[in-house]
Order: structure tokens, then sequence, then C-alpha cells
């Protein structure tokens, strides 16, 4: 063995865009978890313009949210059903707009999943460096 682990996880998944009325757009997502930045998931909706936009999520929202509804201000994040299918809404709210997503919960599940298997629940303490920060904050 070489004593290398993992340290990021990485998925790409397919969400609707919820829009008024009956509609929807499918959209690409790519989720990004690194135990670099523990309690994050940073999430990057391909647009098809330039390198889309990034939104960056508490990993443990979206671990409640799959559950109950959680969040308030600019995230939100709750369970539902579409059809016979578990869904996951995630309401996104910026100064330029809002948008709904919907996304299957299995997807959802399976990428934190693999998240906590890098970091349990926890433990994310134990991943930051905190000597790294301080330098990047005096830096600046």
């Amino acid at each position: 063995m070489n004593g290398w682990a993992p340290s990021t996880v990485t998925r790409e998944v397919i969400v609707q865009l919820v829009a008024p009325g009956d509609g929807s757009v499918s959209l690409p997502v790519v989720l990004h978890y690194d135990t670099a930045d523990p309690y994050a998931v940073h999430a990057t909706f391909r647009t098809g313009q330039g390198d889309g936009v990034s939104w960056v999520f508490a990993r443990e929202l979206l671990t409640v949210g799959v559950q109950r509804p959680a969040g308030d201000g600019d995230v939100r994040v709750w369970p539902s059903w579409n059809g016979a299918s578990e869904v996951v809404f995630i309401g996104l709210t910026s100064p330029d707009g809002e948008a709904l997503l919907q996304a299957a919960t299995s997807e959802m599940v399976d990428f934190l999943a693999r998240s906590y298997a890098l970091c349990p629940q926890g433990q994310e303490c134990s991943h930051l460096d905190l000597d790294r920060a301080i330098e990047a904050l005096l830096a600046s």
C-alpha cells in the first residue's frame, strides 16, 4: 500500500430546473466535496455559458434536507415526491433571481454517503488546516 487516500468526491447529476407552470429544464450539476473544506459541498451548474454558476452549500444542510425541510435564507432544501420517485428540492435565492431545482434523492444520498466515507460527521475539524487558513487571512 502506498498510503494514498482520496480526499475528494465529485459526481455529476442531472437536476430539473423547475420553470413556471408545468415546465422544467434538465441541467447538469457537478457536486464536489473536498476534505480540505470539510463543511462544504461545491455545486457547479453547467449552464452552457463559460464555467457555469457555482454555489457552496453546507454539507449538513443537504444531509438534513434529504430527510426534512432545512435552511432559511439563500438556500433551502426539502424532500418530496414526484410520482413514485423520491426527490429533493433545492431553492436558491440571490440578488440576481431565484431558482427551484429538483434532484433524485438517491443520487444526493449516494454523493453524501461518499463524502461521509472520506470525512465522517463530527470529524470535520480534524481535516481543517488552521495554519494555512490564518496565513491566507493575513496575506489578504
